[in-house]
């Protein structure tokens, strides 16, 4: 495993999931990102849709999370960064805090 990645993110909360301020119900979110993720797969800037769609404050700089190393996020969004090659985007990722496309950046 590498020493750190650094990774980008949209997430989309649902009412009950941990932190979440959103309304949607949990079938929503699923179904909201995986539109986001057909329009990533067919070419969508990843960035501007994180900027327009995550429930995250990374929103702001486009889900740029920056660099991180093992142990500091939840493990199933970790394990799927750690997994992609610099540049690939993830399918859906399930946490505690709701649904994440995740892309590698470094």
């Amino acid at each position: 495993m590498s020493q750190s990645v650094s990774a980008s993110h949209i997430l989309l909360m649902y009412a009950g999931s941990e932190r979440s301020t959103a309304s949607r119900s949990k079938e929503d979110a699923e179904r909201q990102i995986q539109e986001l993720a057909t329009r990533v797969a067919d070419g969508a800037d990843f960035a501007a849709l994180a900027r327009e769609h995550s429930d995250c404050p990374s929103s702001g700089r486009g889900g740029d999370l920056g660099q991180f190393r093992p142990g500091q996020m939840v493990a199933p969004f970790e394990q799927a960064a750690f997994a992609l090659p610099v540049g690939g985007t993830s399918q859906v990722v399930e946490t505690p805090f709701g649904y994440h496309l995740i892309r590698r950046t470094g």
